[in-house]
């Protein structure tokens, strides 16, 4: 189950990447080069979703789920409960003069 979570994360990863970096940028055009914007919005103009945006939606989504899904599969999956600091020595030696 664990190894199936991660493929899935693994692509879900390299998913998003190519999503994020294939869409254009807010004011990509000529006019965003220079300093206008295409209307009087605080914000730039918004347009509806296209198919690009609804895609990075839900692969984030699938993202956050599977990283959530790793994260409890890995904790019930180890064997013992220990601290961090259970691996150092309380003993320390003198120093030498």
């Amino acid at each position: 189950m664990i190894y199936l979570f991660i493929a899935v994360h693994v692509i879900v990863c390299l998913f998003l990447i190519g999503v994020i970096l294939l869409q254009q940028g807010k004011s990509a055009d000529l006019a965003g080069a220079f300093g206008g914007q295409g209307s009087q919005t605080a914000f730039g103009p918004r347009s509806a979703a296209n198919l690009l945006t609804r895609m990075t939606t839900w692969a984030a989504v699938i993202f956050m789920f599977t990283s959530i899904g790793l994260t409890i599969l890995m904790q019930r999956a180890s064997t013992h409960q220990h601290s961090v600091l259970s691996g150092s020595s309380t003993q320390s030696t003198p120093a030498k003069k």
